[in-house]
C-alpha cells in the first residue's frame, strides 16, 4: 500500500497525485473540484477570520504534500466577522475547500454534525479551527481506520510528552475532572473524550451523527457513547498537541452545561433514542 493511502472496505484510497485519475490540472494549471473525495476534513468555525487563513493553508498544504484525495469543509456557525468571506476567498484558489453555513449560531456540536453529514468522503474527520493538533497527525487516525477501526480519536493524554504547549494547570484540572465524570457516568473507556480530532468511516459517521442530539461543547462524549452503543470499534491514538490560549470554552459555565448534557445522554439512551434505524445519506452528484 502506498504511503499516505487509506483502506476502506478493502480498497486503497488516496492517490499519489492527490486527485482522482479523471480530475487532473488542465493546461492552465487549474485543478477542478473532485466529485467524491476519499477523505473529508470538517472544520467548525465561529468568528475565526483571524485564524482561518493560516489554518486552511496548513491543511491544504498537508493534503497536497501527502497526496490525499480530500476535501475541506468549513462550517460557519453564524459568525459575526468575515469568516465566510475568508473561506470563499481561499476556496477560489483552492478547490479542496468549500463552505457551509449554519442557520445562525447553533454551537460546535451542530456545526460538526452539519459538516459531517454533508461530507462526501469515505472517511470523515473533524478538527478544530485552531489546529492544536497538526494536520499531519491525522495520518495516525487514518492508519487506525485502515487497520480495521470504525472510529479513531486523538488523545492528548495517552502520551503527555507530546503536548508541545500545555494547558494551564487549572484548565488541565477541570478537563481531567470532566473526563473522569464522563467515564464514570457514561462508561467511556477513553483517556481523552474531548480532543477535537476524530475520524470516522462514512458508515459510522452517518449513523452516529444522525443520532446526535447535543449541539454545543458536550457533544463529544455523546457521539462516543452512541458509537459504543451501536457496536462500532473505536481506537484512541496519541497525538501531538499545542494548547491555544484563545479557546472560547468557559469552564464553570460550559462545564455545568456539559454535566446537564451527560444526564440528557443517559435519558436518551433510556428512552431508546439511540436505537432507531438510520437511513444512509446518498452523496450528491457534483460537476467536476
Amino acid at each position: 500500500m502506498k504511503a499516505g493511502a487509506v483502506v476502506y472496505d478493502g480498497q486503497s484510497l488516496g492517490k499519489k497525485s492527490g486527485w482522482p485519475a479523471d480530475e487532473t490540472p488542465d493546461s492552465g494549471g487549474k485543478v477542478h473540484r473532485m466529485a467524491h473525495p476519499d477523505l473529508s476534513i470538517v472544520i467548525p468555525a465561529y468568528n475565526e477570520s483571524g485564524r482561518l487563513p493560516a489554518t486552511l493553508d496548513a491543511v491544504v498544504s498537508c493534503i497536497r504534500r501527502r497526496g490525499w484525495s480530500a476535501e475541506v469543509v468549513v462550517v460557519d456557525d453564524g459568525s459575526r466577522d468575515r469568516t465566510a468571506e475568508v473561506v470563499r476567498e481561499f476556496a477560489a484558489a483552492s478547490p479542496e475547500v468549500r463552505l457551509l453555513q449554519n442557520p445562525g449560531n447553533r454551537g460546535k456540536g451542530y456545526s460538526v454534525r452539519h459538516g459531517v453529514l454533508e461530507a462526501m468522503g469515505e472517511v470523515v474527520m473533524f478538527t478544530d479551527a485552531d489546529l492544536s493538533a497538526p494536520m499531519d497527525e491525522a495520518q495516525g487516525l487514518f492508519d487506525a481506520i485502515a487497520a480495521g477501526a470504525d472510529i479513531a480519536i486523538g488523545s492528548r493524554w495517552l502520551e503527555r510528552a507530546r503536548q508541545t504547549i500545555r494547558q494551564p494547570l487549572y484548565r488541565q484540572f477541570f478537563g481531567r475532572c470532566f473526563n473522569a465524570v464522563t467515564r464514570m457516568v457514561m462508561g467511556l473507556p477513553f483517556a481523552d473524550t474531548q480532543c477535537g480530532f476524530k475520524a470516522f468511516t462514512r458508515a459510522a459517521a452517518q449513523t452516529v451523527f444522525q443520532l446526535q442530539t447535543i449541539e454545543r461543547w458536550g457533544f463529544d462524549p455523546e457521539i462516543l457513547f452512541i458509537a459504543l452503543k451501536r457496536g462500532y470499534t473505536i481506537r484512541e491514538i496519541p497525538v501531538s498537541w499545542a494548547n491555544d490560549e484563545r479557546s472560547r470554552i468557559r469552564y464553570f459555565r460550559d462545564g455545568a452545561r456539559m454535566l446537564a448534557e451527560i444526564a440528557q445522554v443517559r435519558w436518551n439512551a433510556l428512552v431508546g433514542r439511540y436505537s432507531r434505524d438510520i437511513e444512509p445519506i446518498h452523496r450528491k452528484k457534483t460537476k467536476p
